[in-house]
């Protein structure tokens, strides 16, 4: 019996697996602060661990969190890649003149 009654397709006997929560918020804001890649994988991360919480596998009790890493992740991204982009378009206007 699963530990969220009510909940479609959750495991039976077993326990679901524990989220992520923390650690995708955590690096969500590490990848928009510092690092890039690091807010690749919290969209890589957040979009795996909703599926699971959908599927009735993971613990849900971290949607809130993972959902805003995921997002923020997304952000890092995004932003991420216009400076590299931006950077790659000034680089190659300077050098032309």
């Amino acid at each position: 019996m699963s530990q969220f009654p009510g909940m479609a397709g959750a495991p039976t006997g077993g326990a679901m697996k524990p989220h992520r929560g923390t650690l995708i918020l955590v690096l969500g804001i590490v990848g928009l602060v510092i690092c890039m890649p690091c807010g690749i994988a919290a969209w890589v991360m957040g979009n795996k661990d909703m599926k699971e919480m959908d599927a009735g596998l993971m613990d849900p009790a971290g949607r809130g969190s993972t959902k805003a890493g995921k997002i923020i992740g997304m952000i890092a991204t995004i932003l991420g890649a216009i400076f590299i982009v931006l950077n790659i378009v000034l680089t190659v206007a300077g050098g032309a003149r």
